[in-house]
């Protein structure tokens, strides 16, 4: 963003500046072009101002980057040397506009840094990581800026602002004192060099994760081996041998739409057995990717930071600004839910080791058999085989499902764009509209490469705001890793992958449906155990048999999923939960233990894990969602001491959809009020009165209860 006209004249200048230097054509017409120019010096010449990807290189990212810590400092200098006295416009609203360069380039890189990297941008990465910490704390750190932001904090009762507005400076004056600024001038030395570190630290994970990932390739040559997969499967399996140097033979490898089918289904209790081992041990095998040593030295960095800063712990320190607000809260919900749900596992792996022992008398249920048994119990006990529903959610089905819901509950359309650039094939981009009315671009990127880390995520290239009548539009990313088609088949997704898909686009809606003033507040800019409120509530819509009416369709006959099946998804839906439920409370009790140390953890991460694991009573066929060395979320995103949000948000998503139910999924009061307060609201206000404006009340945790079979 820009610090009105006098900024918006710097820029100009500045561009205009760069592209004269960079133009070196010999020609008589000195008319600059894309060849020539950094793309991030200038507005991209693009419907709807999308990223020029392009044009867009790796050099130029580097000099971008730069450029825009340069600008924005300048920026911060003339808001220091204001010489008026220091109000909420020429300092917290003007702060709020500075960096505008840098937050583009910023955007484009990292997105692509997850979605389609390289090794160029991944050198870059390591190179920009420090800097961007050094930055971030030069502007934090600048006790002239302080002084400023904290002149205006302190005079906040007399003056005249509105709800985003107050917001808007609470966050600021806090954001400075949670970087430090409070801290005396050895404090604030020690505390740059561990944000350095820390930057550094985090990157290296996750370049490890990517890295364990794709080095692995279970490769079949003998086809008795592939007895048990479902033929669409095989098919995936032989196009990835094919694509891969591997031509006649059947390749899995460790993304989720690949190793989860083979555990699945997979006869072979051997194979089944290395390739959840080659899963269960990346980061942690002995090689330049192991990930022990870092995730510990980040864990005490973060506690030791926190102490620092005055926090107990690394928890405390993020959870002031959650609505849990104290780790305790956390462990409350987090044992509530453990007993019960240990309680069934505990019950499922009697039953599951029954059925192993059918085959392997002397054997005991190992982790690499739960999917496999747990399948063939589903299809004894509700005569219910994934297999059966997978051709009634070819991937472009499910999609015109998800916008048929979305345009029944929030007036949204979509329209292909097929002339605007991406930065992958895969990629498809299409114009959002409310009410016929623009509200933003959508782009979809759906199937796993190498060059993309793993999961699923939605994220923004442009984020909406509206300061001085400017009103910018968000620009939104689904990013996944579904079943890739056959080669005679559609991509035939996965149950699990149906509801993924919903969910994401409950995040892009929130950042869609943005409709405030500031871009730090918009969006997806809230707490992380509100956040996933809008992606977990629209999972819901994909099971009610009037959803599935409109996108359940057999991809060779068209025939809509017959209302039997329904039923048997419906008398299914507990099923599997004490799995579930344990495998992600486990995770979530151990991001909890990495983030609650008072002293350096002296340990390596498997023993640290399996002490936590023991603490809580894991049994031994369960492991956690994550294990410590690819437990991305919390050592290379932005979960830590975060993990437990998705059942914070379940509490409030089970309420919510209670409420939708009593009144009719599709009722236009309930998803309007749904829509001013969650959706359009983004950080303005505290997220528990956001719900309670919403739900009239406080939410309740009996319908999260009822939902998980847990009572």
């Amino acid at each position: 963003m820009r610090l009105k006209i006098v900024y918006q004249t710097m820029f100009l200048f500045a561009a205009g500046w760069m592209i004269s230097c960079q133009n070196n054509t010999q020609e008589t017409d000195n008319t600059p072009t894309m060849d020539n120019i950094n793309p991030f010096f200038t507005e991209f010449p693009t419907p709807f101002g999308l990223p020029l990807f392009d044009a867009i290189r790796a050099e130029h990212y580097l000099p971008a980057f730069k450029e825009g810590f340069a600008r924005q400092i300048e920026e911060v200098e003339f808001i220091v040397n204001n010489p008026a006295l220091p109000d909420f416009n020429n300092t917290i609203e003007a702060l709020e506009q500075s960096g505008l360069l840098l937050n583009n380039v910023s955007s484009v890189f990292y997105n692509l840094n997850s979605a389609h990297t390289n090794d160029e941008l991944q050198q870059i990465a390591q190179e920009v990581a420090p800097l961007m910490s050094e930055h971030g704390d030069n502007i934090y750190l600048n006790k002239a800026l302080f002084e400023r932001v904290k002149a205006v904090w302190d005079q906040r009762e007399n003056l005249t602002l509105n709800t985003e507005q107050s917001r808007l400076l609470e966050v600021t004056y806090k954001s400075f004192v949670r970087g430090g600024a409070l801290l005396k001038d050895d404090q604030q030395a020690d505390l740059r060099e561990m944000n350095k570190e820390l930057s550094s630290l985090t990157v290296q994970f996750g370049q490890h994760m990517l890295s364990e990932t794709n080095g692995f390739k279970l490769i079949i040559e003998d086809k008795k081996d592939l007895s048990g997969l479902p033929d669409e499967i095989i098919a995936a399996a032989a196009s990835e041998a094919t694509s891969s140097g591997h031509e006649g033979k059947w390749v899995f490898g460790l993304s989720n739409p690949s190793v989860m089918p083979f555990l699945q289904y997979a006869d072979n209790r051997d194979l089944r057995k290395k390739i959840w081992e080659a899963y269960s041990l990346r980061g942690n095998q002995k090689n330049e990717q192991n990930n022990q040593e870092i995730l510990v030295t980040i864990a005490n960095l973060r506690n030791r930071k926190a102490r620092l800063l005055g926090y107990e712990t690394h928890a405390h320190y993020v959870l002031e600004e959650s609505m849990a607000a104290h780790p305790q809260k956390v462990n409350t919900l987090l044992e509530k839910l453990w007993q019960p749900a240990l309680k069934m596992a505990r019950n499922d792996a009697k039953v599951l080791e029954d059925m192993l022992r059918k085959k392997y008398p002397r054997e005991k249920l190992q982790p690499w058999d739960w999917r496999y048994y747990e399948e063939k119990l589903r299809a004894e006990k509700y005569s219910l085989d994934e297999n059966q529903l997978k051709p009634y959610f070819a991937l472009e089905n499910v999609r015109d499902g998800i916008f048929y819901t979305v345009n029944r509950l929030f007036g949204l359309s979509f329209e292909q764009l097929d002339q605007v650039p991406v930065y992958h094939p895969d990629v498809v981009a299409y114009e959002v509209k409310r009410l016929n009315k623009h509200v933003g671009v959508l782009y979809m990127d759906f199937h796993p490469r190498e060059s993309k880390r793993g999961g699923a995520w939605m994220t923004s290239f442009r984020k909406q705001s509206n300061v001085f009548g400017n009103y910018v539009t968000p620009v939104i990313s689904i990013v996944c890793n579904f079943t890739k088609p056959g080669e005679n088949t559609p991509a035939l997704l996965t149950w699990d992958e149906v509801t993924t898909f919903f969910h994401e686009f409950g995040h892009a809606i929130h950042g869609l449906l943005s409709d405030v003033t500031y871009r730090s507040l918009s969006g997806t800019s809230v707490p992380r155990d509100f956040v996933e409120l809008p992606s977990q509530i629209l999972e819901c819509w994909a099971a009610e048999p009037e959803v599935l009416q409109v996108y359940a369709k057999h991809y060779k006959t068209g025939e809509v999923i017959p209302e039997e099946l329904i039923e048997k998804m419906t008398k299914a839906s507990h099923f599997g939960q004490g799995f579930a439920t344990v495998e992600y409370l486990a995770a979530s009790f151990l991001d909890m233990d990495y983030h609650t140390q008072t002293n350096d953890i002296a340990i390596d991460g498997n023993e640290f894990e399996r002490r936590s694991m023991q603490k809580i009573g894991l049994i031994n066929e369960i492991i956690p969602r994550y294990r410590s060395t690819y437990f991305a979320h919390i050592f290379s995103g932005g979960y830590s001491a975060g993990y437990y949000s998705y059942i914070w948000s379940a509490l409030l998503d089970a309420d919510a959809f209670a409420y939708f139910k009593e009144n009719g999924i599709f009722n236009e009061t309930t998803a309007q009020s749904f829509y001013e307060h969650i959706l359009s609201k983004g950080g303005t206000e505290d997220p528990a009165v956001l719900y309670k404006k919403f739900r009239g009340r406080d939410p309740e945790e009996t319908p999260l209860l009822k939902r998980r079979g847990l009572i």
